[in-house]
């Protein structure tokens, strides 16, 4: 399961701060790397709110930007498969090259990407615009190696987000394992989330736009925000109220239909802050 639309501009130039792979890959210290193309950092990551959750950064190859994203949790038996079906990748990587081997037997990839499992973490490189096979692996076995530089803490909490603490909670079922909160130029993210649920709340960081108006056929209209939409088989509530968008989104495997109910009792709490 991918996530609902990132917020406009959030495209590893802005986001989290701190550690993530893109970083390591693009340091000196990686030998992994060949003189064939420059690769560049973005500065930031962010969290992308899927299923499982993803540690997302952006890396510059030759030009081209690339995807990194490492599981925000350890991975469960059957994760990697999940990940690989959801991004299309059902060819095993073995047929790029000798150094695919070096990703482990379950490793899968695309025309654009490869997604493999280490220290019992998730990792998918993805590209839309595609990569030689030869620079493709060379950054997913760089990725690879970043991995234990780059793990984050599990908890990661705003005291904003805890006023629908209890009720995303209470949508999960269960204890949540990850929490993800940040700002981003003063718009507010809160995830909560174990590898079987994710639920997010996401300032977008343009007020302007609502991107999910303009599909065919058009969304349903909820009852709040002007305007405001429901679009049920993407578990998804996005609304302006106030002077940001907001999206609201609930993921679960297997896969269900989200009732609108849910996603307004999950932001309710909230609305007093995107009202300011």
């Amino acid at each position: 399961m991918i996530a609902p639309p990132q917020p406009e501009g959030v495209d590893g130039s802005v986001g989290q701060a701190g550690p993530h792979a893109c970083a390591a890959v693009a340091a000196p210290e990686n030998l992994v790397r060949r003189p064939s193309s420059k690769w560049v950092a973005k500065a930031f990551g962010w969290n992308d709110g899927g299923l499982p959750a993803f540690d997302l950064c952006t890396l510059v190859v030759g030009g081209q930007p690339v995807t990194i994203g490492v599981s925000s949790l350890p991975a469960h038996p059957g994760t990697l498969e999940r990940v690989a079906n959801t991004l299309g990748m059902f060819e095993p990587a073995d047929k790029l090259g000798g150094s695919a081997r070096d990703l482990g037997p379950g490793a899968r990839t695309s025309g654009r990407g490869i997604v493999f499992e280490t220290r019992d973490r998730i990792v998918r490189v993805t590209s839309a615009s595609g990569l030689p096979d030869g620079e493709l692996l060379r950054v997913a076995v760089s990725a690879r190696n970043a991995v234990p530089q780059v793990i984050r803490p599990a908890r990661q909490s705003d005291a904003a987000c805890q006023v629908s603490n209890a009720m995303a909670e209470r949508f999960i079922g269960v204890l949540v394992q990850l929490r993800r909160d940040y700002r981003v130029n003063g718009a507010l993210t809160c995830i909560w989330g174990t590898t079987e649920a994710t639920v997010a709340i996401v300032e977008s960081l343009n007020a302007d736009t609502i991107p999910e108006a303009n599909q065919t056929p058009p969304p349903r209209s909820a009852p709040i925000g002007r305007p405001g939409y429901y679009l049920p088989a993407q578990g998804e509530l996005v609304f302006r109220n106030g002077r940001r968008v907001v999206r609201v989104s609930a993921l679960t495997d297997p896969p269900r239909e989200i009732p609108l109910a849910s996603l307004l009792d999950i932001v309710d709490p909230l609305l007093p802050l995107f009202l300011r």
